[in-house]
């Protein structure tokens, strides 16, 4: 799969994208607002790891984002189960030096547009670590809206945070 949008886009992963995901995820500023099956320091055999998963995955939900010419960041989907079956949890994270130039939040509205084109999903949603406001503006310039805040429900390095949810529902994707 391949989307672009301006000089970037989102693809599918490839092996060749080993070396740019452990030089740009082996960042603190990323790993602390993200869950902690995140690594941290991230190696070249946590990348490795990823990509064979992430390689043979069925279906395709979880994708780089890039330039032309190498990974800069990856997004993706958690397919929720049970009576949460038409649900996903979206994620996503960029390296440092691409922040602040609206790719996320160009990455995060494909995203959703392909997830909401290609699989059943009534809603998507987003947690959100209290102290990680960027990224909540991230979301609501994407569309997506407030939803709750989990008091003090993530632990994180030895401190409670709240969790900010976010959301947008099919309907309201549609509407645009």
């Amino acid at each position: 799969m391949k989307i672009s949008f301006g000089d970037c886009q989102i693809r599918s992963y490839s092996h060749s994208d080993k070396e740019a995901i452990a030089k740009y995820a082996n960042n603190y500023d990323i790993f602390k607002n993200l869950k902690n099956r995140f690594p941290y320091p991230y190696t070249l055999e946590d990348a490795e790891e990823w990509l064979i998963t992430v390689c043979t995955q069925d279906p395709e939900i979880n994708f780089a984002i890039a330039t032309e010419h190498e990974l800069i960041g990856a997004i993706g989907l958690e397919i929720q189960d049970d009576v949460n079956m038409y649900s996903a949890e979206i994620g996503y994270w960029l390296a440092k030096p691409f922040w602040g130039k609206g790719i996320a939040t160009e990455a995060l509205k494909v995203l959703t547009k392909y997830a909401f084109e290609n699989f059943e999903f009534n809603r998507i949603f987003a947690g959100v670590f209290e102290l990680n406001l960027p990224s909540a503006k991230v979301l609501e310039k994407a569309g997506y809206k407030p939803e709750a805040r989990l008091r003090k429900s993530v632990f994180k390095e030895g401190k409670f945070q709240d969790q900010l949810i976010y959301s947008i529902l099919r309907e309201e994707f549609e509407i645009k």
